[in-house]
């Protein structure tokens, strides 16, 4: 199976663990607010172990090429398409790093799915939209954030293996045989579904003025996925700016998609009756349940995103967050490696707390479902445009931390992504 066969929808929990916060960054709580987000998502991870557990073993990859859930046959349920996705994601980000021998990678989402897949950033956008503006399913969401832009600085790819992504086609393979998907591939995969019309007609039987004005949201929606499409870097981005820049074309792109959409969307929800449009609902509602059954419910883990938990006494919470912040920025290897000066090591301090700030500007809990599509639409293009800002400020604060630093000072920054293999 190719990866354009993917199933269409990943479910969310959170972005990768943070680094390290002070508590001068306003959020809440200071760094135990952070830590809240951080050890709460690390023990969120216990709500898909099976499926990643599989993923490591390589079951729910083998069940994922044979269109099934790993657990489907095991409790007689339907098949998952997240779990499908995050086995098929995982299986094209992780085929050229390391020359595809290690089992996953750390700029793992926590439901086991990639946010990069070798140079290319967020390879399952247009779905991703459609989800969260028919389906009211905006969880997808939440899984880009601060992890994701922690990825474009310390990139997980050497230099050879991104080269991999951007071979012809048919050429590309890890040391150990594994065909490697191209960049191509990976971005012709970003719309496996497209506009559900046939579910929205079923669901509010328009009349004809309205079914013409359904067929023609479809071309918008079209539209959106090519504007996403062009998005897709043509050639592996080999340094954190770059990095940083493919998120920002994407990111623009994506926006441009959403105000591509509104008007046909609003044409078409405006020709229909009350009743239609509670049955346009009920498809965002049965997902809604549908979610709710198939997840785990983990209380520990909903605690993250809960704004009245307090982890201030919780002293195994600072033991972990602590431990989080030596493995994710250090600080003190990357200064001794790059000799850097006072002003060198307080522009990296600089990078680090504007990184660390955008887990408050792009908060990991689920955005909170709104009742039309076009609620939905808005909130997406906020979501966007707050992310598009943060990688913005992100990359300003590494203009200026790179500024001074002289070619080797700048190799020898990049050289720390590709051995941050945590």
């Amino acid at each position: 199976m190719g990866l354009a066969l993917v199933g269409a929808i990943l479910v969310v929990l959170a972005v990768l663990p943070p680094n390290r916060a002070e508590a001068q960054f306003g959020i809440r709580g200071g760094p135990l607010g952070v830590a809240r987000f951080a050890v709460g998502h690390v023990i969120g991870l216990a709500r898909l172990r099976h499926g990643r557990m599989a993923v490591r073993g390589g079951r729910t990859r083998d069940a994922a090429l044979r269109s099934q859930d790993p657990r489907s046959s095991e409790r007689g349920q339907p098949a998952n398409p997240y779990i499908l996705r995050a086995a098929m994601t995982a299986q094209a980000a992780l085929s050229g790093w390391h020359g595809g021998r290690r089992p996953q990678g750390w700029w793992r989402h926590p439901d086991g799915s990639y946010g990069w897949i070798g140079p290319v950033f967020w390879p399952f956008a247009h779905d991703d939209l459609t989800t969260a503006i028919i389906f009211g399913d905006t969880t997808s969401l939440s899984l880009y954030g601060y992890g994701d832009i922690y990825a474009a600085i310390f990139a997980p790819y050497a230099a050879p293996e991104l080269a991999a992504y951007t071979a012809p086609q048919g050429r590309a393979r890890s040391r150990v045989g594994r065909r490697v998907p191209s960049v191509e591939a990976v971005c012709d995969s970003s719309d496996t579904g497209g506009l559900p019309v046939d579910r929205i007609a079923a669901a509010v039987q328009p009349n004809e003025m309205q079914r013409t004005a359904l067929d023609e949201l479809g071309a918008p929606w079209t539209a959106a996925r090519d504007t996403i499409r062009a998005a897709c870097p043509a050639q592996a981005p080999m340094t954190a700016a770059e990095r940083l820049g493919v998120m920002q074309a994407r990111l623009d792109a994506m926006i441009k998609a959403t105000d591509t959409i509104a008007p046909a969307l609003a044409k078409f929800t405006g020709l229909l009756e009350d009743e239609q449009k509670a049955k346009l609902e009920s498809l965002a509602r049965e997902r809604r349940a549908a979610l709710a059954s198939s997840q785990h419910k983990d209380a520990q883990a909903a605690s993250a995103c809960d704004p009245n938990d307090d982890p201030r006494y919780d002293l195994q919470a600072q033991r972990q967050y602590e431990q989080l912040v030596q493995q994710q920025w250090p600080a003190a290897d990357i200064a001794a490696t790059l000799k850097l000066d006072d002003t060198g090591r307080a522009r990296l301090d600089v990078l680090q707390d504007t990184t660390l700030r955008t887990m408050e500007t792009l908060s990991p809990c689920a955005i909170k479902p709104e009742a039309t599509p076009q609620a939905r639409l808005t909130a997406v293009k906020t979501r966007l445009e707050r992310m598009q800002q943060a990688v913005g400020g992100v990359s300003d604060a590494l203009d200026d931390f790179e500024a001074d630093l002289s070619d080797a000072q700048k190799a020898g920054f990049e050289a720390m992504g590709p051995k941050r293999a945590m």
